[in-house]
């Protein structure tokens, strides 16, 4: 693990530019993974000899450490989402006007749409290509700023400060992506060329759009970390540093000891339900299959939801409930909601103030105001899923869902120190 706050946070900012896509994020966490002696395993494999082993299935990942722990030992499982609200490209995206080329978007998630205004935009994502009668899948960057989505001039909307801008996904979110006659197909002929392949030979593709400028600490004393998709790549991070950290100290013969798992989902953003969210059957197969789920003990396993916690906003603060304010550089902050949209209750809340306690973390509180909508996580699908007891927790941060998003620097390590005391049993 990283040995300061300061590196940690530069580590983050490392880990968030490797990764503009899911699919991406999940390779930097595999690589790192590697790097720790992990190793990787097909959903097809057998059950392999206890060790160190991973799992990946596009932009999912399930990894966990059984070497020296006894059959029945408890499961202690880091959730957290690859993927955060973007811009994606739809199937046939060419299309311009008045000599400009366009591509047309999708919105994916809950995006703040404004933020994606007046910003230069690369593109990433992963083709699946013909290979003589078979398919290979190939992931695909381009960090130069190749689309742009101009706002409309002052001058010919006057009321845009007294009277909010609204944008209409489909007529004004259209990136301008150069100039001269418009071609069909050449959006996936710019994709193919990444991936040194020829255009004929793409069979579909998943792409998206994302801020290229890179990720910084900020403030004159470097007390925020500026960066894209902190919402959910800094838990990702997180667990993925909290994981190796834990394999790397060795497993002793106390019978007792739990087993660590890492589990990074897709889709969270759009709910969860596919073949790779949290409400699918990736977690829950993988340790059927591979780290005896049904024989392990209940008493002591444990889910630690991990995602993006609210910060209290110093320029909107009545949209915040007083009694609980989150401070930015406060600590992890524990996440409460009445109707189950966190699956934290009072015994997990507990054993999580207890964990921190161990490693000298502090928390905080999270919880809307009564009279404002709750968002959600992986916790409660993990939690039905999984049937294990599960906490919903999180670093602080503002401008959650922009496309550019601000934490403090010390939280992300605290957060690591805790994710390893959890790990660790």
């Amino acid at each position: 693990m990283p040995s300061t706050a300061d590196d940690w946070a530069r580590d983050l900012c490392r880990y968030v530019d490797a990764s503009p896509s899911p699919f991406h994020a999940v390779d930097e966490s595999a690589r790192r993974l590697e790097d720790a002696g992990f190793a990787a395993i097909s959903p097809d494999d057998d059950r392999p000899t206890p060790g160190k082993w991973y799992l990946r299935s596009g932009g999912a990942l399930v990894a966990w450490v059984d070497a020296d722990r006894s059959a029945d030992a408890p499961l202690r499982v880091i959730g957290a989402h690859t993927d955060s609200p973007n811009l994606r490209l739809k199937p046939l995206p060419d299309h311009g006007a008045l000599g400009l080329r366009q591509v047309g978007v999708e919105v994916y998630g809950s995006a703040l749409l404004n933020s994606w205004l007046d910003r230069d935009l690369g593109v990433s994502g992963r083709l699946v290509v013909r290979d003589g009668d078979g398919r290979v899948e190939h992931l695909v960057r381009d960090d130069r700023p190749v689309a742009r989505i101009p706002q409309l001039a002052i001058h010919l909307d006057r009321d845009v400060n007294d009277k909010g801008l609204v944008l209409n996904p489909q007529t004004h979110l259209s990136p301008i992506v150069g100039s001269g006659k418009v071609e069909s197909g050449a959006f996936v002929a710019t994709l193919a060329a990444m991936a040194d392949v020829d255009p004929t030979d793409v069979l579909a593709f998943d792409a998206m759009y994302h801020d290229v400028v890179p990720s910084c600490l900020s403030g004159p004393d470097n007390e925020f970390v500026s960066a894209p998709r902190l919402d959910d790549l800094l838990s990702c991070h997180a667990g993925t540093e909290a994981l190796i950290a834990v394999a790397g100290q060795g497993s002793g013969p106390d019978a007792g000891q739990a087993v660590p798992v890492l589990a990074l989902f897709d889709h969270e953003e759009v709910g969860s339900v596919s073949a790779t969210g949290a409400a699918g059957p990736i977690l829950k197969r993988t340790l059927r299959q591979f780290v005896n789920f049904d024989g392990r003990r209940s008493d002591g396993s444990l889910v630690l939801s991990v995602d993006g916690a609210h910060g209290t906003h110093p320029n909107f603060r009545e949209h915040h409930d007083d009694e609980h304010q989150v401070l930015l550089n406060g600590g992890p902050v524990l996440k409460f909601n009445a109707k189950e949209r966190y699956a934290t209750d009072a015994p997990g809340a507990a054993e999580v103030r207890h964990l921190a306690e161990q490693a000298g973390v502090p928390l905080q509180s999270f919880v809307s105001r009564s009279d404002m909508p709750c968002g959600t996580t992986i916790g409660p699908a993990t939690a039905s899923g999984t049937g294990m007891r599960t906490v919903d927790l999180g670093v602080a941060q503002l401008a959650m869902h922009s496309a550019r998003e601000f934490c403090g620097s010390k939280d992300p390590a605290m957060l690591g120190r805790l994710l390893e005391a959890a790990l660790a049993g």
